[in-house]
């Protein structure tokens, strides 16, 4: 089996955090989703469980962090700087709040972040390999 990863995140509103990911380029997998649950695809080895509060108190005892508070950032690698552009406008279009810190530009590397409606923090960034060899 290969390696995969699934980020949990706790949602107040199902329908509009399904919405907010899909906007991304997520797609749903239905078998894997339910009314309180969805499975959100960004590659083979990528997938957001979207749970509501009710489905995230199952697997923890541990409070939900509260609204405005920081508890994870996740980094999505993208093709290009048009591409982390274009992932955060799409996000900021369905709900997301653009630029939660400031975009970074170091050349090789150039990274913005969006918060979905919940608060979680992604940053989409590109990353020229080539030249941050030489950096």
């Amino acid at each position: 089996m290969s390696k995969m990863i699934f980020v949990n995140l706790p949602v107040t509103d199902l329908p509009r955090a399904e919405h907010f990911y899909t906007a991304l380029g997520f797609t749903k997998n239905p078998d894997f989703s339910d009314d309180s649950g969805a499975c959100m695809v960004w590659s083979e080895a990528i997938y957001v469980m979207l749970l509501t509060h009710a489905k995230w108190q199952g697997f923890t005892t541990r409070p939900i962090a509260p609204a405005g508070s920081s508890e994870v950032s996740l980094a999505l690698a993208v093709d290009s700087r048009a591409d982390v552009d274009a992932l955060v406008a799409a996000g900021a279009a369905a709900g997301g709040s653009a630029d939660a810190n400031p975009p970074e530009d170091h050349g090789f590397m150039y990274q913005r972040t969006i918060a979905d409606p919940d608060g979680h923090i992604w940053e989409p960034f590109w990353m020229d390999m080539a030249a941050q060899q030489t950096a």
